[in-house]
């Protein structure tokens, strides 16, 4: 996916978040926004939103000398989905609604100010919610015949509903070998292989570093080791939007992305309207 005149706002705010959360001096922050600035004269049509994204973020995160300004808003997020899985897991959840809930858990903001009691309440009211494009019937048969998976993670906090959702595919196919990837370092919110690892995804999945802090998956900045495990994986599950915007520019009828449409420009590349809950292949 390449650029839309909306994603340069996209950076801007969420540079100004980086800055906020990760630098208290007022002179510190002008210098990170206008880091950004800098960097963002930089683009071109050509851009792919979220390695032109990550880019910036980390030229600000230099400046302000902060390397994970997104810590404690993450720590947050992880607590409040922990809570939020585990009591899901004392009911009666199949493999299409443990699908969705990895979905609904794109969707929730964990953001400061989000109320904690509305959780629960909230992933209720979405699971009743259709998804406007469902190819799970064709995700699930191929999961039958295949060997490895390799899963994409996302952001922190819906780790947990991703791990709720593993736990029901390695019960309905014992069979597969699952790799699941989060980043090497911290970049925004996305989930490292820190986080992964400390969820306890290596209960029943291998836990793989892309070999990059970049958004999504960068095929040409991603390890060698990574690069194996993609080539080799039958079926590739990927959560969210930033693993769309790098991989929907490789055909790969082996990819199946789970997300929400939060934004025009994804609604606009998908064919969907804004807000739209999706499981498709690539």
């Amino acid at each position: 996916m390449r650029i839309h005149y909306e994603c340069l706002a996209c950076v801007a705010n969420q540079c100004q978040k980086i800055v906020e959360m990760g630098a208290h001096d007022l002179e510190l922050r002008k210098r990170g926004v206008i880091e950004a600035a800098k960097l963002m004269a930089r683009i071109s049509g050509d851009s792919i939103p979220a390695i032109f994204g990550s880019e910036v973020f980390l030229g600000v995160y230099r400046v302000i000398g902060n390397d994970d300004p997104f810590k404690e808003y993450k720590e947050l997020s992880n607590r409040l989905a922990e809570k939020v899985a585990s009591d899901l897991k004392g009911e009666e959840i199949d493999l299409k609604t443990a699908l969705k809930l990895a979905i609904i858990g794109n969707v929730i903001d964990f953001a400061v100010g989000y109320p904690p009691e509305r959780i629960e309440e909230d992933v209720k009211a979405m699971l009743g919610e259709e998804l406007y494009v469902d190819h799970s019937g064709e995700l699930f048969e191929r999961l039958g015949n295949a060997k490895t998976l390799l899963y994409l993670t996302d952001n922190c906090g819906e780790i947990y509903f991703d791990r709720l959702f593993i736990k029901k595919l390695k019960e309905a196919f014992p069979h597969l070998k699952i790799y699941v990837a989060g980043k090497e370092g911290p970049i925004i919110n996305d989930a490292t292989v820190e986080d992964l690892k400390k969820a306890g995804f290596g209960e029943f999945a291998e836990v793989i570093s892309t070999g990059t802090r970049i958004v999504g998956v960068p095929l040409e900045g991603v390890s060698n080791e990574f690069r194996k495990v993609f080539e080799k994986a039958d079926v590739i599950i990927a959560k969210g939007q930033g693993n769309f915007e790098t991989l929907s520019e490789v055909s790969d009828n082996r990819v199946f992305y789970l997300l929400k449409a939060k934004c025009r420009p994804i609604a606009r590349e998908l064919g969907v309207p804004q807000g739209s809950m999706v499981c498709l292949r690539g």
